[in-house]
């Protein structure tokens, strides 16, 4: 793989680019899961960014770096919810159109963002291989320019601006925590950790039911998603050979989760923290209810993706 990797400085290059249209989201703290897992932790609330997700740090970076001539016809991907949304938005602040093929059976609450930031939405089939024609024809036909939603150099850097500030806020964590679908939050949080600071821990959590990246980073051989089927449906997708290498140098542990503690964790984070989260940001906190004393009276960050759920369709 001959691609070029984001670094530490890539994503201080980034941070610059974006803090003007990105919140600066709060960690906040809660003492009774404290008290309840045996630890300290600290949740980097990204379900309080706009979008309602951290997807919208790497769009932004990928949008504002386009020079003038790339970002002429705007930009186009294909999505199911948060990065379509946040591509969508960056578009508009940019000024430019924004083109995005979408599953017919996305979230109705993610159809309804994305045509509030004005993108011209194209539905398909539910497979990869129709998002992936779809959104072929469209380059096409319009010339705009391509954003992946995790296999981008920009996009993986501007995924780590959340890291970044929360490390420096609170530069004495032990492990940092964050959910992994097709990687690109945890690469750039693992980008931005390691080289802060080498001893902190940086580990990923993914569902039980969608265990991809685990089967892949055990086995130091890619593995593709197989029929995933778990309830955190940002997750679903299978690393790139971008974010796996990426994964394979910086991370120290992957660790799954059950489809029970996912809904325990997002439970828990409702009830006591009183905050909406959508169930692929509670897997991070259920890796720590997976292995409680792993974790016994250490200082963990978690970053808690996004909050876009739809309110009918509670899982518990």
């Amino acid at each position: 793989m001959n691609q070029k990797i984001p670094r530490y400085e890539d994503i201080l290059i980034a941070c610059n680019k974006i803090k003007d249209y990105v919140h600066q989201t709060p960690v906040l703290q809660s003492g009774s899961i404290n008290k309840l897992l045996g630890c300290d932790l600290f949740f980097k609330c990204e379900n309080f960014q706009k979008v309602g997700a951290f997807k919208f740090r790497g769009a932004c970076n990928a949008v504002f770096s386009l020079s003038e001539e790339q970002a002429k016809n705007g930009v186009a991907t294909h999505s199911s919810g948060n990065h379509a949304a946040a591509l969508a938005l960056a578009a508009k602040l940019r000024g430019i159109p924004s083109y995005i093929v979408m599953p017919e059976n996305s979230p109705e609450i993610k159809k309804k963002a994305v045509k509030g930031y004005r993108a011209e939405i194209t539905y398909c089939k539910p497979t990869l291989e129709a998002r992936e024609s779809e959104l072929e024809k469209i380059v096409k036909k319009t010339g705009a320019a391509f954003i992946h939603p995790y296999d981008n150099f920009q996009v993986i850097s501007g995924q780590g601006t959340a890291a970044k500030e929360l490390v420096e806020k609170y530069p004495s964590l032990d492990t940092v925590i964050a959910p992994v679908g097709g990687g690109g939050l945890l690469s750039g949080t693992a980008t931005w950790v390691k080289s802060y600071n080498n001893e902190i821990e940086v580990i990923a959590a993914e569902p039980e039911k969608a265990d991809d990246a685990y089967r892949s980073f055990k086995s130091g051989i890619l593995q593709p998603s197989l029929n995933p089927d778990t309830i955190a449906d940002g997750l679903l997708t299978s690393l790139s050979e971008m974010t796996f290498s990426i994964i394979r140098e910086k991370v120290d542990d992957i660790i799954t989760v059950s489809e029970e503690t996912i809904v325990k964790a997002m439970r828990i984070i409702w009830e006591r923290m009183k905050i909406i989260i959508e169930p692929s940001s509670a897997v991070a906190l259920g890796a720590v209810m997976e292995k409680p004393d792993r974790f016994a009276n250490k200082k963990v960050g978690i970053i808690l993706s996004g909050g876009n759920v739809d309110l009918k369709k509670l899982p518990f």
